[in-house]
């Protein structure tokens, strides 16, 4: 750890290419102006340097978090790099030669502590209470309740059969009194085992009561805990956010509620290391020229953050402060861009009345995914560009991290249109990827069912038992060094399909280069899989449709 935490704060940066490959954004909350700063490759290529020197440290990965590093420029024009970490790093928000947390946590320090310990006490009494013996014996003699009542009817039940064939005897074998009383017998047999059954039912409450009331006050106690805990959360995170205290370039200091002034602000705003490199520029008067965060260590919980990969601000902690952090911000020269951006960022390859297609950068989602910082992607970039004005309809998706065509419709009749081709395979799809091994097979075709595991989303596996049917048809195009690049032909559109089937033994048995999810360990900056071509019916004219995106690697 000595080699991180004793480098300089400050580090010269290295010359390097100025292109640019993302746009850190936000709206300014006094002139509405959209402020920008980039992520450059030469960024990149800094931030990789810091990627080395951490896996050197922790050659078996460490907690997740974000990282970054700012390109920026002192007051006498020399150039300099600083380096932050989202959160706690080995449970420090201090470290020698990192950014500094931003100002306000220590005002909140002891309530913060006080909070935290009354947080863990409450957490133990719920573990507690959710554990208590009553919970178990309750358990253990219902179901043995349930299998003896269970036993209980089956045995009532033939001798209610039973006595069905003795009334049908009696009443051809027996007349006057003598029926009348062997009936009688029948009928007391009857009550007798419903009785059996009453008192069985009545013993069971007798037992089960008393646990139940245990059990109701518990309950009942665990619901007002749960009160306290979610108003001494609120109350702390009120206080920091109060205290934390952001400044802008414009020389402006603004606590984080002041600058939030609607609705609920997430956990740890304000911890993220975008806030953080920008905050410390403003208040050492710094001009940022780039900033470029990655995700290093165990891939995130939801599993779309994988290490090594590059990622922009997160639209939940981050972006709601980009607008106030970049204002008073000098604009920086002119810098060229990695393809022909148009909509905010997008490269529109294809449009008319009924389709659109866009040139997807790698890293984007395609449509917003279900929490608050997965919200930036294709269709919410066309979506803000266009206004209300229009509307987009996904017809088919690409992973995050997959770049290339990506289309969608722009009336419902379309969308039906090119969803029924996709329904019915008349779609032709080709990608293009580099594989991070040898493959010996110039050509051939894949067969396996895919299956997503619920508990270990987004992962997904060969299984034949659970499985859909997954093929896939490949083309060996070439090698390069080490390496082999493939043409791929998805028959079918399972998620993660043409990954797996490449990484699986039972398929080609080699991940695609920069797929950690499955297996890479290669250094590199992307995901090598692209989605070159697509072919299609146009809805209206019927005439075919070829999009086609030349490979960036």
């Amino acid at each position: 750890m000595e080699e991180i935490l004793d480098a300089s704060a400050i580090i010269l940066a290295p010359d390097g290419d100025q292109v640019v490959s993302y746009w850190y954004e936000g709206i300014c909350p006094y002139s509405g102006e959209r402020l920008r700063l980039p992520r450059t490759l030469q960024a990149e290529a800094i931030a990789k340097n810091l990627m080395q020197s951490l896996g050197q440290i922790y050659p078996n990965g460490i907690e997740g978090k974000m990282y970054g590093i700012l390109i920026a420029e002192s007051a006498t024009g020399d150039k300099l790099t600083l380096k932050a970490f989202s959160g706690l790093f080995n449970g420090k928000s201090q470290i020698e030669g990192w950014v500094p947390p931003i100002a306000g946590r220590e005002k909140v320090a002891i309530e913060e502590s006080i909070t935290l310990n009354k947080l863990a006490e409450i957490k133990r009494e719920l573990i507690g209470l959710s554990e208590i013996p009553e919970r178990w014996e309750y358990e253990q003699k219902s179901q043995e309740y349930v299998s003896q009542l269970q036993v209980l009817r089956d045995r009532h039940q033939l001798s209610k059969q039973e006595r069905q064939i003795k009334r049908s005897q009696l009443l051809t074998s027996l007349t006057g009194a003598e029926l009348e009383t062997a009936l009688k017998n029948l009928d007391k047999e009857s009550q007798l085992e419903k009785m059996v059954r009453r008192n069985f039912k009545r013993d069971l409450d007798l037992v089960l009561s008393p646990l139940q009331d245990v059990i109701a006050k518990a309950e009942a106690k665990m619901q007002v805990l749960k009160q306290q805990r979610r108003e001494l959360s609120r109350t702390l995170q009120a206080q920091m956010h109060n205290a934390y205290v952001l400044t802008n370039f414009a020389g402006e200091t603004r606590s984080l509620r002041e600058i939030i002034t609607e609705g609920a602000m997430p956990t740890g705003m304000g911890d993220c290391c975008a806030p953080k490199l920008l905050h410390y520029a403003a208040t050492h008067d710094l001009t940022p020229l780039a900033m470029a965060e990655f995700w290093w260590g165990n891939p995130s919980l939801d599993g779309y953050k994988v290490q090594g990969e590059f990622y922009g601000a997160c639209a939940e902690r981050c972006q709601p402060l980009m607008g106030f952090l970049l204002s008073g911000r000098q604009s920086s020269p002119s810098l060229p861009i990695c393809g022909d951006f148009t909509a905010q960022n997008l490269q529109i390859i294809y449009e008319d009345d009924c389709l659109m297609a866009i040139a997807k950068p790698p890293e984007l989602l395609s449509i917003p995914g279900r929490y608050l910082d997965t919200q930036d992607s294709v269709l919410s970039r066309l979506s803000q560009a266009y206004g209300n004005g229009r509307e987009f309809y996904p017809v088919h998706r690409l992973d995050r991290q997959t770049s290339g065509v990506l289309l969608f419709a722009l009336d419902i009749d379309s969308l039906r249109n090119v969803s029924e081709q996709f329904q019915k395979r008349e779609i032709h799809k080709t990608y293009e990827a580099i594989l991070a091994g040898k493959v010996e097979s110039e050509q051939g075709k894949i067969d396996l069912p895919l299956w997503g595991n619920p508990e270990n989303r987004p992962y997904q596996q060969v299984d034949f038992q659970c499985g859909k049917p997954s093929v896939t048809e490949f083309r060996l195009l070439g090698y390069e060094g080490n390496y082999s690049r493939l043409e791929f032909i998805p028959l079918t559109g399972r998620t993660h399909q043409l990954r797996v089937h490449s990484a699986d033994p039972q398929g080609l048995g080699i991940p695609i280069l920069g797929d950690r999810l499955y297996g890479c360990q290669a250094s590199t900056s992307r995901l090598h899989l692209h989605a070159r071509e697509l072919t299609l019916r146009h809805p209206r004219s019927q005439k075919l449709v070829h999009l086609q995106i030349s490979v960036p690697f």
